[in-house]
């Protein structure tokens, strides 16, 4: 070996001693803060193993949230959820792969629950997305007033079946948490789901989505990419919009809806708005566009429906609505939930077991003419006249667990 060689081959290995000694001396490179990590946080649920949020959940506020949660979706799961699921189960011969949620917020537990084989959900209201930063970086004290501030926007939820939107809406502005998001996020980890993936995306007036952080469209939302213990993967969208007539008219969303159609559509607690002559567009969407529909009496009212394009099949009691709503009992609703069969679960504003009503119409097969037998938005029929029918009082508390203050979701 010549001398040349030698330092060739001395500089080489003064090089990789170099080079492992830096290797060695180096931290390893931080895990990643995911969003199921995150979800999971919030749920009260234990992140991975190699999480950065792992050494929050010694703090002594993250233990008492994670027990208040254990107990309050064990509740809710045995009270209701499973029941839901047992009757959807039984039910629901054949649904779509899209489910619709109009005027839904965060809610999807209940999407979930009622049509849990859907592959892809689309839920919308007025409320933001939101945002979801990295926990880590919150400061002192910030992940605290957090994991209460997303306790107290659901407490409604748990309790009943519907968000109380006035508490939600004070409750997710008061910290670096915001919108539907967080909320989201808790109630897919709290269903068994593994995320995978969220991403912003924005709609244009044709209803073309666009993805990524840069999304531009009038209409905003997420969707989030997930999977159950299956292991199918599944898509749920979440859009913030005005579904009054206007908004529905100048957005993109019910076009964008129906590339996904035709779906399945559930309806509750949505304050009476498809009552009204400002909400008609929609309206027409969800009977034109679903296959089955799942309301309580606050969705379409019954003369809206074709009668030989649907056939009816009530459940639970019908008692009206409770006082907050006047002017909205349907006569047409009492005869038809006449031979009603019980239910054993809770739904909607009348959220005891033994007063709810669950209306499930399922759309009979085409004539063949292809004319959808649906009152037109632009043909109000004459409103039927109202029964003075003395209805029962209000049964909502007017102090949920941790807050008050009621103002109906979608109003």
């Amino acid at each position: 070996m010549t001398p040349s060689m030698t330092v060739i081959l001395s500089r080489r290995t003064l090089l990789l001693a170099t080079s492992l000694l830096l290797t060695t001396a180096l931290p390893a490179r931080a895990a990643e803060v995911t969003a199921d990590d995150t979800a999971r946080f919030l749920a009260g649920m234990q992140p991975s193993a190699d999480s950065p949020l792992m050494p929050l959940t010694k703090d002594p506020s993250w233990q008492r949230h994670a027990k208040f949660f254990d107990s309050a979706f064990e509740k809710l799961e045995q009270r209701q959820l499973a029941k839901v699921r047992a009757w959807s189960e039984t039910n629901l011969a054949a649904p779509k792969p899209t489910m619709f949620y109009m005027f839904s917020g965060p809610d999807f537990l209940y999407a979930n629950a009622f049509y849990s084989k859907a592959t892809t959900y689309v839920l919308s209201a007025l409320e933001p997305p939101g945002n979801v930063p990295d926990l880590t970086r919150l400061p002192r004290g910030g992940v605290g007033a957090a994991l209460y501030n997303v306790e107290r926007s659901i407490n409604s939820i748990l309790s009943f079946s519907f968000f109380i939107t006035k508490q939600m809406k004070v409750d997710l502005h008061a910290g670096q948490i915001s919108g539907t998001l967080p909320i989201l996020y808790v109630f897919l980890a709290r269903s068994g789901k593994t995320i995978r993936d969220v991403k912003p995306v924005a709609l244009d007036e044709s209803g073309t989505l666009t993805v990524g952080a840069d999304a531009r469209g009038a209409v905003r939302g997420a969707r989030i990419t997930f999977a159950g213990d299956d292991g199918v993967e599944k898509t749920l969208y979440y859009f913030s919009t005005d579904l009054s007539n206007p908004g529905a008219k100048s957005s993109g969303f019910l076009k964008f809806c129906a590339t996904l159609g035709p779906g399945n559509s559930l309806i509750k607690s949505a304050s009476y708005l498809l009552h009204s002559g400002s909400f008609t567009v929609v309206r027409d969407f969800i009977l034109n566009n679903s296959s089955t529909i799942i309301q309580d009496d606050s969705g379409i009212p019954l003369h809206y429906y074709g009668q030989k394009k649907w056939r009816f099949f009530p459940f639970g009691r019908y008692l009206g609505p409770i006082n907050e709503f006047p002017g909205r009992y349907q006569e047409s609703y009492a005869e038809l939930f006449r031979r009603a069969q019980p239910i054993d679960f809770g739904i909607g504003y009348r959220w005891r077991t033994n007063e709810s009503n669950l209306l499930l119409s399922v759309r009979l097969p085409d004539d063949g003419t292809g004319a959808a037998e649906t009152t037109s938005a632009t043909e109000e029929p004459a409103p039927k006249p109202r029964s003075r029918k003395p209805r029962p009082p209000a049964e909502i508390p007017a102090e949920p667990r941790r807050g008050g203050g009621f103002l109906w979701f979608g109003r």
